[in-house]
């Protein structure tokens, strides 16, 4: 049975870094959040049209 290496430095470390990014982060207003829905929406359409074109182009040539 292998022994499991247990530092309590790293978890304490890991612990402190963890509450101060949960400290500093804050929940986005109405205009940000619009914003970013905004952008992943044309992302994943840009995505999906490339998609469909190389799909497209796949079924006419092959």
């Amino acid at each position: 049975m292998q022994e499991v290496n247990f530092k309590p430095n790293k978890l304490r470390r890991f612990w402190k870094e963890t509450v101060r990014v949960l400290r500093i982060t804050k929940k986005p207003g109405k205009e940000e959040f619009a914003t970013s829905v905004k952008i992943t929406g044309i992302g994943i359409a840009i995505i999906g049209a490339l998609g469909f074109v190389i799909f497209l182009i796949r079924q006419l040539l092959f």
